[in-house]
């Protein structure tokens, strides 16, 4: 790494597939700082549900944007970018080298290459619930008027779907064109490695951790948020592990209904984030191995 040229390390996957553990044992290799791009680790008090790094796990290497925000709080992947930039500055003023680690797709994007603002106003939950009725028939049109938005959106993501085609209607523009004219200069350059499982080791780690979530006390945690007055409703709740938990809370679902939707979903969700990643082709797709990372990224 020069002066010139400031790289950084991503390493984005699936959850549950061993980003964590990996980014900690690359501190063997290199003097670094850990910037998660986490859209649920960002909140307080939901550390067994979004999977979190142990105190212990922090304690080994500094650990950004995370554990901070109070679950009422809205967070956006533009406002992680806003947040990120000046910590990535700070990382290498102190001689480390920034490693950038989660799996949300859109957060690691806006940090590295700038996020697009299609100017579009934000539209009710709802509309988006409506469209997911008739999805096919959406995404059949997107196909034709923007077929690479439809192809970048193959996990049909009604939110996303709906909004391409508003873009286009509005503006006469495919949404993916006015992308490609749109880039942020950024004075650094990442380095992308993606961990690659086995679908099946991959689902075997997700239905093993969802087990040791609720017994590690998942239950215990939600119904203490709750208990705080926390709303059911929040964002932050309304999410995989904490909804079919609150499920089970308000007597809707028996708790090994719970444990096995929460599964589900998990896998669900695991297989749309791959979908995002192995859409770019600059990511190195790697095992699970610090020492395979160190590598790569000495030799760029």
């Amino acid at each position: 790494m020069t002066n010139e040229k400031r790289n950084i390390i991503v390493i984005e996957g699936a959850t549950a597939s061993g980003k964590t553990s990996v980014s900690i044992e690359l501190a063997k290799f290199f003097p670094i700082e850990i910037i998660s791009a986490d859209s649920r680790q960002v909140f307080k008090y939901l550390n067994i549900g979004t999977a979190k790094a142990t105190p212990e796990e922090q304690a080994q290497v500094p650990h950004h944007l995370i554990d901070f925000l109070d679950p009422r709080e809205y967070f956006s992947a533009g406002q992680f970018a806003k947040a990120a930039l000046p910590i990535v500055d700070q990382i290498f003023d102190r001689g480390n080298i920034p490693v950038v680690v989660g799996g949300s797709g859109l957060y690691i994007k806006a940090l590295c290459e700038g996020l697009f603002d299609d100017g579009m106003p934000d539209k009710h939950e709802k509309i988006y619930e409506a469209a997911e009725q008739d999805i096919r028939k959406l995404y059949d049109e997107l196909k034709i008027v923007d077929p690479d938005s439809a192809a970048h959106y193959a996990d049909k993501n009604p939110r996303r779907i709906v909004r391409a085609l508003e873009y286009f209607h509005s503006t006469g523009i495919p949404l993916s064109v006015a992308q490609k004219q749109f880039a942020e200069v950024r004075d650094f350059t990442p380095i992308y490695f993606a961990i690659n499982r086995e679908r099946e080791e991959l689902y075997y780690r997700i239905n093993r951790r969802t087990e040791i979530m609720w017994h590690d006390g998942l239950l215990q945690e939600t119904e203490s948020v709750l208990n705080a007055g926390y709303s059911p409703e929040l964002n932050s709740l309304n999410t995989v592990g904490y909804k079919e938990t609150i499920q089970y809370i308000n007597g809707e679902i028996s708790e090994l209904r719970a444990i096995e939707l929460i599964a589900q979903h998990t896998r669900n969700y695991a297989k749309r984030q791959m979908t995002w990643f192995r859409r770019d082709k600059n990511v190195h797709w790697v095992k699970p191995s610090a020492e395979e990372i160190a590598k790569l990224f000495t030799d760029k």
